[in-house]
């Protein structure tokens, strides 16, 4: 089977969702009490906090996405592993191939929720 590696990208995300996401429930939240009563401005004040404690060093991207995203990737410390063009949402998928490895995004919105994204590969 050909590799394709050459076209994809790796990253790492932590999610907050919040009322508008698609699917207002998760695995830290099954019932998605929490998710329906989260206003989009509430999610990303969230994860404006977060993301400067990560560029400022106070916390590490891994440690916070396990213990805040909402996506089951938390469990690898937000790992989305390998993926290519056509496998994301749209706006996650620019965001991500415009970054550089290593890199963090500013706030991604997609209909999941928002996200912060970082490229490792």
């Amino acid at each position: 089977m050909a590799s394709t590696t050459s076209n994809q990208v790796r990253a790492s995300h932590i999610l907050i969702k919040h009322q508008g996401s698609r699917r207002k429930a998760s695995w830290k939240d099954p019932e998605g009490r929490v998710i329906t009563n989260t206003t989009r401005d509430s999610a990303v004040s969230q994860l404006k906090a977060l993301r400067e404690d990560i560029v400022s060093g106070k916390a590490k991207f891994e440690d916070l996405a396990s213990r805040f995203s909402d996506c089951s990737s938390a469990k690898r410390g937000g790992d989305l592993g390998p993926f290519g063009r056509g496998q994301m949402q749209k706006p996650f998928e620019e965001a991500t191939y415009a970054l550089k490895v290593s890199e963090l995004s500013d706030i991604v919105d997609t209909d999941s929720g928002v996200h912060i994204i970082m490229r490792t590969g």
